[in-house]
C-alpha cells in the first residue's frame, strides 16, 4: 500500500510539471500559431504578428515559399527552438505550415526597401540581381521595376558594383554604406514586382 501512495504521488509530481516555454510570448517548443503575415514583403517595415492577440510574434517566419508581395496571408506555423549550439542561428523561429486566406492589397502607399544590408557573414551585401535586362530583389521571385531612365541608370550604376563585388570578393566592397528605394507595388505585376520610384544613397 505504501509503495502505491508513492508510485501515486511520483506520477502527480510528473503529471504536473510544467512544459519548458520560450521567448517572449511564452511558447512551446512544436506549439501551433496563428500568425498575420503583412504585403510589404522583404521591406522595412514587414511585421510578423501572433493572432488573435495581435502583437509582434518576436521572430522570423522560415519555409513560406508561396508568400507573394502585395499579399496579407492568416497562416498556421509552429514555433522551434534551436539548438543552442547552432552558430549565428536564432534561439527560436516559426516554421510554415499552411495558409488559411489571403488578401489583396489594394492601396498605393509608398514604403522603404534597403539594397544593402548587414552585417552578413563576409561584410555588406548588396541586395541586387540582374537576368536579361531585368532586376531583382530576390531572384526570380521579386523584381524591381524603374519609374523613370533615371532610376533605370542608378540601378545599373548598382548592378555594376555587385558585378566588381563577385569578381573580387576579398578586395572589393559597396560604393555606398546604405541604398535606400522607396517602392510600390508594381500594378502591371503585382504580386511579382516592386516599382522604384526613387534611390537614395548615402556614402
Amino acid at each position: 500500500m505504501k509503495n502505491l501512495i508513492v508510485l501515486f504521488v511520483a506520477l502527480s509530481l510528473l503529471s504536473c510539471k510544467k512544459e519548458p516555454v520560450y521567448g517572449p510570448l511564452n511558447l512551446k517548443d512544436g506549439q501551433e500559431v496563428e500568425l498575420l503575415v503583412d504585403h510589404h514583403y522583404a521591406a522595412d517595415r514587414d511585421p510578423l504578428v501572433k493572432l488573435p492577440e495581435n502583437i509582434n510574434a518576436g521572430s522570423s517566419l522560415s519555409g513560406f515559399l508561396e508568400r507573394q508581395a502585395g499579399y496579407s496571408y492568416h497562416v498556421i506555423a509552429t514555433f522551434r527552438v534551436n539548438d543552442p549550439g547552432l552558430q549565428d542561428a536564432p534561439a527560436y523561429y516559426y516554421e510554415f505550415k499552411k495558409v488559411i486566406s489571403a488578401e489583396k492589397y489594394n492601396g498605393n502607399e509608398s514604403f522603404t526597401v534597403q539594397l544593402i544590408i548587414a552585417p552578413v557573414p563576409g561584410g555588406p551585401y548588396i541586395r541586387l540581381n540582374k537576368k536579361g535586362n531585368d532586376y531583382y530583389l530576390i531572384p526570380d521571385k521579386l523584381q524591381l521595376t524603374y519609374a523613370d531612365t533615371a532610376v533605370q541608370t542608378q540601378l545599373e550604376e548598382i548592378w555594376q558594383n555587385v558585378q566588381a563585388i563577385r569578381a573580387n570578393p576579398t578586395s572589393t566592397r559597396p560604393n555606398w554604406s546604405r541604398i535606400k528605394a522607396t517602392v510600390t507595388h508594381d500594378p502591371n505585376k503585382f504580386g511579382k514586382a516592386y516599382l522604384v520610384q526613387q534611390l537614395e544613397f548615402v556614402k
